[in-house]
């Protein structure tokens, strides 16, 4: 590829990538994940040699979305932009009402107000984040939990943005004894609380809501598609070239930087987590925005972010997050033995090194 094209590309998926808000030192974008997202169609080809194909994108879940459909590689392609982008909001409606945690009445905020050791009737889509989610905790031995949200909240990372600041050891106590997802239990279709937890489901959801809607155009009949919802990226058939799709990695920057890597993403899903840009510092220590559920605070090791390619892109977001905790040693070890699919940038001094899984680089041949 020219230069003059990969430039190009680049600015075209800075373009879509949402407003990047300052607060104090503190660098957040609307992506919870921050996969520099973006569709690499394989240079700079006149038009008229790709398919035909639609794109619309909205907002959900705090974040954005980007949808791109492509047409079949002959014959008419025909599609009311307007009305199925209607009827996908519609069903991002449905999964916030479900599982959001800004939604008062949603139904997972209703769980997390049901009295202790009560068991509750949730719905399927509920029930299988939450089997998701501790299937995920389970084999990564705590790293990944979704009971975290009072240490997000303690730490200033919540939905009420807090003062910069260190908690104390009897506030992080506290914080602590509220969390645990071993105090969540999981019946066929319910659940229940042991304790007095809180479940969110933020690490997952958004992974999920991206499979939700990948479903729901594979049922309308769309054979060929990428779906992203804030970073979480799942792909389906060609993309306009009648070739893999191509998904660019970022490089690691405060503010949004070139593709460090480019994949050809053959109906998977694509998920990324790091702590670059979510961030405070006091008294010149840097305290990140992913918390370790063991010890109930920010982890402090090198890994800038770590990418996860699987089937789905719960399970992608859910083990991105679950890795980001462990860090790279660590991290990949469980990757390695997982046969996960993983690709990791690790800070080195001044610059950067790349690490990948077994299973990642196959994906390279």
């Amino acid at each position: 590829m020219k230069t003059l094209c990969w430039m190009t590309l680049v600015a075209n998926c800075k373009a879509h990538m949402p407003d990047i808000m300052i607060i104090k030192k503190r660098l957040t974008l609307l992506s919870a994940s921050f996969l520099f997202l973006c569709l690499l169609i394989s240079g700079c080809t006149p038009s008229g040699t790709e398919r035909p194909s639609v794109k619309f994108s909205g907002q959900t879940m705090g974040t954005h979305y980007h949808i791109t459909v492509v047409g079949p590689a002959s014959g008419e392609f025909e599609v009311n932009v307007d009305a199925l982008q209607s009827a996908v909001d519609e069903q991002l409606v449905q999964i916030n009402q479900m599982m959001s945690t800004y939604i008062d009445d949603s139904e997972l905020m209703q769980f997390n107000r049901e009295p202790v050791n009560e068991w509750v009737e949730l719905s399927e889509p509920v029930m299988e984040v939450l089997s998701i989610s501790e299937d995920i905790s389970q084999r990564s031995y705590g790293a990944f939990d979704i009971t975290v949200g009072p240490l997000v909240n303690l730490w200033g990372f919540g939905p009420q943005m807090q003062p910069d600041r260190v908690p104390g050891p009897d506030e992080l106590a506290a914080a602590l004894a509220r969390t645990g997802h071993e105090y969540l239990q999981l019946d066929v279709n319910r659940a229940r609380r042991t304790a007095n937890i809180s479940v969110d489901l933020s690490a997952v959801a958004k992974g999920y809501g991206v499979d939700w809607i990948a479903n729901f155009l594979t049922d309308r009949g769309f054979d060929n598609f990428m779906v992203e919802i804030g970073g979480e990226v799942r792909v389906v058939g060609d993309s306009p070239r009648s070739t893999p799709w191509r998904i660019a990695i970022e490089q690691p920057s405060v503010l949004a930087g070139g593709a460090r890597l480019a994949l050809n993403v053959d109906n998977h899903a694509v998920a990324t987590s790091g702590d670059y840009r979510n961030y405070f510092e006091v008294d010149g220590v840097r305290y990140s925005h992913t918390i370790d559920p063991k010890t109930g605070r920010p982890i402090k090791h090198n890994l800038a972010s770590v990418t996860v390619v699987a089937e789905t892109a719960a399970r992608a977001d859910a083990w991105a997050t679950a890795l980001n905790v462990l860090g790279p040693e660590k991290g990949m070890e469980l990757a390695n033995a997982e046969q996960l699919a993983v690709y990791m940038i690790v800070k080195d001094g001044d610059g950067f090194v790349d690490t990948q899984s077994v299973t990642f680089s196959q994906l390279l041949h």
